[in-house]
């Protein structure tokens, strides 16, 4: 059987772009589950410590194409840089294990973030995949904000156009500015779960 261009290609493109169906292991309005990790400088941290700040979870995988999407356009760094300045805590939380993509241990993770000029607040290390299953993340970048109560308030996607198209980013809605902005102006958030789309995340078995 001749295998066109065109079906690997859309075979690759089905591989590459994953869009949950599937429900996450936490829910909108739920208290968000506490978590220890460990992060790329070296400290223990826990959700429970940030109680009374928002706090934005972002999973990262520095080779996959939906994420360079984001931190080439400069859109991810903009996010951390706007938010973190008002008080919001961003963790980047990376739960590729060693030898799978986007893997980075705590002086890799520090230098990648260096080079793009990102401002998380923590980058931490999830390589057994814990913190992943706990919160339900699929791909990379899949994105979950818990409020100063420790409540789930979004998770899904960075914005509503599923592509690895910088020329996308003006068109798409935003959600976690969308969220992060109702909240600020205390504000129902009006998509406050969407499906994430990007690599999926390979965990260690």
């Amino acid at each position: 059987m001749k295998v066109t261009k065109h079906f690997v290609g859309a075979a690759l493109l089905s591989a590459a772009l994953f869009v949950s169906s599937q429900a996450s292991a936490v829910e909108v309005n739920q208290p968000a589950p506490n978590f220890t990790g460990k992060t790329a400088d070296g400290t223990t941290l826990t959700l429970d410590q940030l109680r009374g700040k928002t706090v934005v979870l972002e999973w990262t995988n520095d080779g996959c194409p939906y994420v360079k999407k984001h931190y080439s356009s400069k859109n991810m760094q903009g996010l951390q840089k706007d938010y973190t300045g008002q008080g919001i805590v961003w963790l980047q939380i990376i739960s590729s294990p060693p030898g799978m993509q986007g893997y980075a241990d705590g002086p890799r993770a520090i230098a990648l973030n260096g080079e793009r000029d990102a401002v998380p607040t923590k980058t931490l290390l999830d390589p057994e995949g814990k913190l992943g299953r706990l919160y339900g993340a699929q791909t990379t970048p899949h994105m979950h904000i818990v409020d100063a109560k420790g409540t789930l308030v979004y998770k899904g996607g960075i914005d509503s156009i599923a592509s690895s198209r910088q020329e996308d980013l003006p068109k798409a809605v935003n959600y976690v500015r969308e969220a992060l902005n109702a909240m600020g102006s205390g504000k129902a958030i009006p998509n406050a779960s969407t499906r994430p789309y990007g690599c999926t995340i390979h965990y260690n078995s």
